[in-house]
């Protein structure tokens, strides 16, 4: 079962993600991208999931993790969520 792509602003920091990076930053320009290309891809990935069972970490946020290791060269998964500070 596909799980839903939701922001969660506050979980673990009282800053924000969207307060951590600055205005100008890259990023903000490739997320936009990402988000779009990731939107077209929407039905597609709703396709390969079953519609029982329990949620599945979204495949977008997978693949913008992914993204991110890619873009900063950080060499696996663990490693990437202690660096995103």
């Amino acid at each position: 079962m596909r799980g839903e792509d939701q922001k969660q602003t506050g979980m673990f920091s009282y800053i924000s993600a969207e307060q951590r990076v600055p205005k100008d930053h890259p990023l903000r320009a490739i997320r936009a991208m990402t988000d779009e290309a990731l939107r077209s891809l929407s039905r597609e990935f709703e396709k390969l999931y079953s519609p029982v069972g329990r949620h599945s970490i979204v495949p977008e946020k997978l693949l913008r993790a992914l993204l991110l290791q890619v873009l900063y060269t950080v060499r696996s998964g663990r490693l990437l969520m202690e660096q995103l500070d």
